[in-house]
């Protein structure tokens, strides 16, 4: 039963690598610079789950106190400031981080890095008899939650490459940090609160969630197309097309 358990927590991970890749449809990235980061994720989840761990011992906390505490520093800064320590420098330095949309690629293949394995520690966890419907529901709201907080973090740190004006530039990076442990501390925060109102606002944040990131992929994706065809078609005098 384990071995179904474990695909269940993979299975979505694979359908969103896969959407993901088709997205970089122009300049594709080295299929095994994507599988580094894939597993730099997975290194990732390994040290916030120690970290998220001895921070939950440290909660002091009651009620309300305790929900922000552990939805924004146990969840969104430990796992969103472990991402940008480990994506940041690395990506920085990458020789085919050549366009904007490469920062929100990179960024969204690590993430599914943590995601695989906070999935699968999840599910294992889970009673067999539920565990169809918590795979259903975290393949639905959670991984994509991971998606989305990551193309916030990649769509920064590209700012932050490609920007000229160094004060513009810090601002970024300090953007591509800052923005997605808010947006991960908000939603561990509402889910934290079983009330119907919350649910309302829930689903609220995640259209939110969804429609301001998929903007942002939409707008490199347009970016790198423009890229591509001003490489590939040239004029009489070949010239680049401008």
């Amino acid at each position: 039963m384990k071995i179904w358990i474990i695909i269940l927590a993979i299975l979505p991970v694979v359908g969103f690598i896969r959407w993901i890749y088709i997205k970089d449809k122009y300049e594709k990235e080295p299929p095994l610079k994507l599988l580094k980061y894939f597993i730099l994720g997975i290194i990732v989840s390994i040290l916030a789950i120690f970290i998220e761990g001895f921070l939950i011992k440290l909660d002091m906390f009651n009620g309300m106190l305790s929900n922000l505490y552990v939805a924004f520093f146990v969840a969104g800064f430990t796992e969103e400031g472990l991402k940008a320590v480990m994506l940041i420098p690395i990506l920085l330095r990458e020789k085919d981080f050549n366009e904007k949309l490469d920062g929100i690629i990179y960024s969204v293949f690590l993430s599914l890095g943590v995601a695989t394995i906070e999935n699968i520690l999840y599910l294992m966890r889970e009673k067999c008899e539920t565990s169809f419907e918590l795979g259903l529901s975290r393949g639905l709201i959670s991984i994509p939650a991971h998606i989305m907080f990551a193309i916030t973090m990649g769509y920064y740190i590209s700012k932050y490459k490609f920007e000229e004006n160094d004060d513009i530039k810090n601002k970024y990076i300090v953007k591509s940090v800052l923005i997605p442990i808010l947006l991960h501390g908000i939603f561990d925060f509402i889910l934290m609160i079983a009330t119907r109102w919350a649910i309302i606002i829930f689903i609220v944040y995640v259209i939110f969630l969804w429609k301001i990131n998929l903007d942002k992929l939409d707008k490199f994706t347009l970016y790198s197309k423009i890229r591509y065809y001003k490489k590939k078609y040239k004029d009489k005098k070949g010239r680049k097309i401008k």
